[in-house]
C-alpha cells in the first residue's frame, strides 16, 4: 500500500515495485480515471514503465443516499434528466421532504460512484504511443467503461440518489 502518490519519487517508487511483481495499491489526486495516467507520466513516470505496471484504475466519488424514510415518488423534468444523459423516464425517481431520521436535511448515508478503467494490451500500446487522458478516456469509453456520471444516473434511475448530488460529485 502506497498512501498517496503526490510526488516523482513517490510514484517511482510505486512503479517499480509494481514492475516486480508487487500488488501496488495507492491514491491519486485526479478528476478520473483516465487523468490518472497523464498524472503519473506528468510526475516524471515514463510511459512504457507505467504501461507495464498498470492493471487498472479506479475513479470513485461519494454521494449522500436519500433518506429512506421521507423520500417520495416524483416525475422529473426531461431537462433535469438530460444533464446526466438521461433520456428516458423510466426508473424509480424520488426526492425528499426532511423528517427527524435525516435532520431534516432529505438524505442518510453515503454510496459511491465508479469509473474503473482495466489496463489491457490494447490500453498498454496507447499509453506508450499517447499517455493524454483524453485519448485514453477515448480508448476506454470504447472498450466499454462507463464514467462516474453514467454510474450515477444509474443510482439516480435507481432511486438511491438525486441528479443533484451526481452533478456536484462529478464536475469539474
Amino acid at each position: 500500500m502506497v498512501g498517496e502518490i503526490r510526488d516523482p519519487e513517490t510514484a517511482e517508487i510505486a512503479t517499480h515495485a509494481a514492475l516486480t511483481g508487487h500488488l501496488v495499491l495507492s491514491t491519486l489526486h485526479t478528476n478520473d480515471a483516465a487523468g490518472a495516467v497523464a498524472r503519473m507520466v506528468d510526475m516524471g513516470v515514463e510511459n512504457y514503465l507505467l504501461s507495464s505496471s498498470l492493471l487498472g484504475i479506479v475513479a470513485q466519488r461519494l454521494v449522500r443516499k436519500f433518506c429512506s424514510e421521507c423520500k417520495i415518488p416524483y416525475t422529473p423534468k426531461k431537462d433535469e434528466l438530460k444533464q446526466l444523459g438521461i433520456t428516458s423516464t423510466e426508473g424509480e425517481f424520488y426526492r425528499t421532504k426532511g423528517c427527524p431520521n435525516c435532520m431534516g436535511s432529505g438524505f442518510f448515508g453515503r454510496t459511491a460512484i465508479f469509473e474503473i478503467l482495466t489496463v489491457d494490451e490494447d490500453m498498454r500500446s496507447q499509453i506508450i504511443r499517447s499517455p493524454e487522458a483524453n485519448v485514453i478516456r477515448k480508448l476506454a469509453r470504447e472498450k466499454g467503461m462507463k464514467t462516474l456520471q453514467e454510474d450515477g444516473a444509474e443510482k439516480v434511475r435507481l432511486g438511491i440518489t438525486s441528479v443533484e448530488e451526481v452533478l456536484g460529485a462529478t464536475r469539474v
